[in-house]
């Protein structure tokens, strides 16, 4: 499970630093699927995550025209992207420019995805998001999660 909350910056390359903790404890190349997320993120999934969305996504109607709408945006955004030897990934200027992203980025770890934000837009969304925390999490209680 990812977990977590880190601070980091985009070089003058567009290059971003993998915190340790979400790169893969095996030695060799660390491949993930970084695409468009919802909110204006990004998502980056390892390849085993990226599979189990593949067969999610499969699953979807293709007679429901929000399904192919959806399945349109959220692919044509995904690029494969590899860690370099310093810890880094490379970040398309297309899903720096959807998720306002020009240098300063906050990137959480979220179950089976990491997902990456332009600093300012995580302060706006949390800001809102810790207001509703108490009132969600009273109502996820209920429900027995």
């Amino acid at each position: 499970m990812l977990a977590g909350f880190f601070q980091h910056s985009l070089d003058k390359k567009n290059r971003l630093f993998i915190p340790s903790k979400f790169r893969s404890s095996k030695k060799g190349k660390k491949e993930f699927i970084l695409t468009y997320g919802l909110e204006q993120c990004l998502f980056m999934y390892d390849l085993e995550g990226w599979k189990n969305i593949e067969t999610k996504l499969g699953k979807l109607p293709l007679t429901k025209a929000d399904a192919r709408a959806f399945m349109r945006i959220f692919l044509s955004g995904a690029t494969q992207t590899t860690l370099d030897s310093q810890g880094r990934i490379l970040v398309p200027k297309n899903l720096c420019s959807y998720a306002g992203i020009v240098k300063e980025i906050v990137i959480i770890g979220v179950m089976d995805r990491i997902e990456i934000w332009s600093k300012r837009k995580w302060s706006v969304y949390s800001k809102k998001s810790y207001t509703k925390f108490a009132k969600v999490s009273e109502e996820l209680v209920e429900l027995g999660i």
